[in-house]
């Protein structure tokens, strides 16, 4: 059975006020730049691929039993590398678009 409540048992939704994100003005220079950030991207897939290698690799050689952790692992690691793929091929279609600019 689904319990029922009454509106007045509920939340209010208007009680709660969504403060949009704050992000630093633009040239503020308080984050990263664009190179640390894919750096950074770039050794957190590797990471997550080499995770996944380690997990599997333990696996096969019946050193682990558990299969969910390393499905994640690896799936964990074929997204990171697919976002990685389109990033590489914006960058490429950003320079073939640029280069085919005339002046």
């Amino acid at each position: 059975m689904i319990p029922s409540f009454l509106p007045s048992q509920l939340p209010s939704i208007a009680a709660t006020p969504a403060a949009p994100p704050s992000l630093p003005p633009p040239g503020s220079g308080s984050g990263a730049s664009f190179s640390q950030e894919l750096h950074g991207a770039i050794n957190q897939m590797q990471q997550l691929d080499s995770s996944a290698s380690r997990q599997v690799s333990a696996l096969l050689s019946g050193q682990s039993t558990d299969l969910h952790s390393s499905l994640i692992a690896v799936e964990k690691a074929d997204l990171a590398f697919g976002m990685m793929l389109q990033l590489r091929n914006k960058a490429v279609a950003a320079y073939q678009q640029l280069s085919n600019m005339q002046f």
